[in-house]
Formats: structure tokens, sequence, C-alpha cells
């Protein structure tokens, strides 16, 4: 019994001995195939680098169906626009290696690393398992090719107007498309208005920026707060890739609450809320008063004026030294007593008297004047809205296409000669709301009820002898950059004796009115009444004006 159970004891561990030795033969490793990534370890953001991967068969088993998988890292541009590479190969012999290249260009922040992935399958040939070999390869970005800056006073006052400047500039030798600005302002600060206009206050898109190319973008505002008190402004410029924002650069600015001691004001013909009209001669006057505890010596005052309207031709100034060039004026301390020495709590005066044009190109809508005043490091900027500009033009035919008239020409007592009266108007800048047009109509004329187009709103008081013709909304640029608003009607005129051997006035002058609704004031024009003469038409002389 023994004997036999040592002998099957034997043969049991030899079978497992045989089992694990074919085992331990036909295992494989995976460590059989190298694969590893080249590349700098080191880049500029945008500059195209060159990716290296590269494998060998170690062992002495042919691999097949070997597939190779490039992932290129985050925040990448390759040239295919792909953001992996897949590459089929042939098969892998024992001791054979090879190489695939990959090019991209890395964008992100100045000390980012960039990973990118490799991995390679394959079955080893007589195998029916596939395997796997991974590897990485991290690069660092150690600068950004763009120059990004906050510039903004170290100290702000409070409450006051200020302006501070994000600049840009690209020193790369590559287009930037998709390029935003983001500002995140500090508590306390209130937006006004920037330069180009934002998306939503706190970001703008730069688009495209090509290589030695850059910009500026101008915010204004207010900060409120405590004297003393710090306050951050944070920038930052990147762009979008597939939904998301890739950083590229950013900055910050730090600035200081302190207590204002200069205030400057302004009236503009009386008023701080004077809303000016094309043509107006507009005498303006900028107060600066010391509210500090210590005297301001030998000062500077600069206005500089902005807008399109300005008649620069017209500008006068008694004791300031006008450069219209750069539309600016220029008082200093040796002609102004009070630039030479303000004392505490003194206030002194400057002004000018400017005219504005009654019309001017381009066109703009909304037209607003700035008035920028600088006096020891003080910056305001006043802002003047210029109303709308509105026209008429009062028109009498006796030939018309619109209508056919009749009656005696000459005008002859007692008997009725029709006439076609055409009002035309045009808007210059701002759209304006309940436009109407209104005339009296003398007590020898009356309306027939011709009137073109029929759809128009055209009233008659036969007690006040009141035409109105009540146009509604008169959009900016109506009759001159778009077709403008007419109306044509017929009256019936018959002379009495009285006016015999006279010219005879047929309508009296029109007015158009209405509101504008950026400037928020009434704003009106009139247009001559017009008699039997016909001024405006020329088949008729002024001797067939004469009634008879």
């Amino acid at each position: 019994m023994k004997k036999t159970t040592l002998l099957i004891l034997f043969l049991l561990l030899f079978g497992v001995a045989i089992s694990f030795y074919f085992y331990r033969k036909n295992i494989f490793s995976k460590e059989v195939l190298k694969l590893e990534i080249l590349g700098p370890e080191e880049t500029k953001m945008g500059e195209e680098i060159e990716y290296v991967v590269r494998y060998k068969n170690q062992g002495n088993i042919t691999l097949e169906e070997a597939e190779l998988i490039f992932e290129y890292p985050e925040s990448t541009f390759p040239p295919e626009g792909e953001s992996r590479a897949i590459k089929d190969l042939e098969d892998i012999y024992p001791g054979e290696e090879g190489s695939q290249t990959f090019k991209a260009r890395l964008f992100g922040n100045t000390g980012e690393t960039k990973k990118a992935k490799a991995s390679l399958s394959y079955r080893p040939k007589n195998l029916k398992a596939l395997f796997e070999s991974k590897t990485t390869f991290i690069t660092k970005i150690t600068s950004v090719p763009l120059s990004f800056e906050i510039d903004s006073p170290s100290r702000i006052e409070i409450g006051k107007t200020f302006s501070f400047r994000i600049n840009y500039f690209s020193s790369a030798d590559y287009l930037l498309s998709d390029l935003r600005v983001k500002v995140n302002y500090p508590s306390g600060f209130e937006f006004s208005g920037s330069t180009p206009p934002a998306l939503e206050r706190t970001e703008w898109d730069i688009g495209l920026l090509n290589p030695a190319e850059g910009g500026r973008i101008e915010i204004s505002g207010r900060l409120e707060g405590e004297v003393r008190e710090e306050k951050i402004f944070r920038a930052t410029l990147g762009l979008w890739k597939e939904g998301n924002f890739i950083l590229l650069k950013e900055a910050t600015r730090g600035v200081q609450i302190v207590k204002p001691h200069l205030y400057v004001s302004y009236l503009i013909n009386g008023s701080p809320e004077y809303v000016a009209s094309p043509g107006d001669f507009l005498h303006f006057e900028i107060f600066f008063r010391n509210i500090g505890e210590e005297p301001f010596r030998d000062l500077f005052l600069v206005t500089r004026l902005r807008g399109e309207a300005f008649d620069f031709d017209t500008l006068r100034t008694e004791d300031g030294d006008f450069q219209k060039d750069v539309s600016f004026i220029l008082w200093d301390w040796k002609k102004a007593p009070l630039l030479k020495f303000l004392g505490p709590q003194e206030e002194g005066k400057v002004e000018f008297w400017v005219k504005l044009k009654r019309t001017w190109e381009p066109l703009e809508s909304n037209p607003e004047l700035g008035v920028e005043v600088e006096i020891s490091k003080v910056k305001e900027t006043f802002m003047l809205r210029v109303n709308s500009l509105l026209e008429l033009k009062q028109s009498v035919f006796f030939k018309e296409e619109k209508f056919e008239n009749k009656g005696a020409l000459p005008p002859k007592v007692s008997e009725t000669t029709t006439y076609s009266v055409v009002w035309k108007t045009k808007n210059h800048y701002n759209d304006v709301g309940n436009v109407k047009v209104k005339a009296i109509l003398p007590k020898q004329a009356k309306l027939t009820g011709e009137i073109f187009p029929k759809d128009s709103e055209l009233t008659f008081d036969l007690k006040s002898r009141e035409i109105v013709w009540n146009i509604g909304e008169l959009k900016a640029g109506s009759g001159i950059s778009t077709p403008e608003k007419s109306i044509a009607f017929q009256i019936a005129f018959t002379p009495t004796e009285d006016q015999k051997g006279k010219v005879a006035l047929l309508i009296n002058e029109a007015r158009i009115e209405g509101e504008d609704l950026w400037a928020k004031k009434t704003i009106e024009a009139m247009t001559p009444g017009v008699d039997t003469t016909l001024p405006d038409d020329p088949t008729v002389s002024e001797e067939m004006g004469i009634v008879e």
C-alpha cells in the first residue's frame, strides 16, 4: 500500500511539474515590446513641435495586427484637426523596430504641462489574445509669445469716473483666432462703457490676431469703497476650442481707493444736463474746486472735444490755447490766476464757445459728444447728447401727377381752383416718435378729400382750420439713407373780392414736431407758407399767381 501511494504521489507531482513547464514556455510578456515617445520637454506656446513614437520587438515572436494610437495633449492644434491619430502597422518581426511622427502646436499658459499618450495593440503569432503597451510624454510650456497687461492708475478717487486699458500684442509667428478677453471686476466697480463695446460687460471678442499685431480695450466706470481699500482687477486672454476656453495669458492690477482732492464739474448753456440741437451755439463752463486741505500750484487744464458735430472753425476762448489739429484746448497757470494757485475750497473756472454743425458726415445714430477734462491727473469725461434734426418741405403745385387739378389760372374771384399740397419729411440722427405735421388753411381754402397715400392719417378741424398729419415714428436716417415719408393732398381755393389784384395765401406755414426717443426731448421744425405764385411749380409764373 505504501509503495502504491508513493507512486501515485510521485506521478501527480511529475504532472504538475510538466504542466508548469509548458505553461512557462507558452506564457507571453508585454515587456517584449518596447514603446516610447520622444519629443521636446519644453516649448513655447504655439510653436510647432514633433513627437516621435518609437517601438521595437525585443522578443522572438512576430507581432501581428499591430495598431498604434497617438493621443495629442489637451489644448493642442494638430495639423489634421483630430485629437487622436490611429495608424495600422505592418507585422513587427523579432528584433524589428520602427517609428511614427506627429506634429502639433501646444496652447496654454506659462508653466502648464501637456501630456501626450501612445498605445500599441497587437496579437502575438499563434496566440488568440490581444496585448497592448502604453506610454506617455510630458512637455512644459515655458513661455507665451503674447504681451497682455492692465494699464490703470494705482490710485482711484472714490466715485470718480476713470478709465483703464487692457493692452495685448502678439509676437508669435502664426495667426491666432477665436480670441476672447475676460475681465473680473472687484466689488464696488460700476461699469459705464468700453471701446470696443463689450459682449456682456466682462467679455470682448478679439477674433483674429495676426503676427506683430495688437490692440487695446478701454473700459470706464466708477469705483466705490473705503478710503485706502485695495481693489484687484483681473483679466484673462484665451481662445475657444471645441467649446472649451483655453487660458493663454492673465494679468492683475491692484488699485487703492483715495479721497478725491479736485472736483471737476461743468455747465453747458447754463445747464448740467443740456441736450443740444444741431446748429446750436454752445457756451461751456468748466469748474474745478480744491476740496482737499493743501493748495494746488502751477496747474494745467486740458479739454479735449470728441465728435464730428463740433464746428471747430467757430471755437472761441478768452485765455486758452486751442489746437485745432488735435481738437484740444490748453489753459496754463501763466494766463489763469487760479491755476497758478488754488487754495483749499477755492473754485476756478475756464470757458469756451463753439457751434455745432447743422449736418455732418458720417450720418450716425444717437450722436453723443465727449468733453474730456484733465487737471492735475484728475480726469473727467462729460457726455453731451445731441437730439435729432427734423426737416419739412412744403410745396404746392397746379401741375402734379397724383391729382388732376382744375380751375382758372390765374385764379379768379369767386371761382374755385384746385391745387396739390405736398409735404416731405426728413429725420437725421435719432428715432423720433409721435411725429405730426400741422398747418392752418386760410378761410378761402378747404380740403377736397383727395389724399395720397390713401391710408395716410390726415385730419382737418373745421373750426380751427388746422390740418394734422399723424406720421407716428420716424426712424433715424428717414429721407436720407432710407426713403422719405411724404404725403400729398388736394385743396380747393376760392378767392374773395378783397384778394383781387393780389397774391393770395394758399396754406400757412407748416410745423413738424415729435419726441426724440434717445435725447428725451420734443423737437420741431418749420417751413414757410405758400401763396398762389407756386414757387416750386415751374409751369406757373409770378403773374399767373395774381388773383383776377
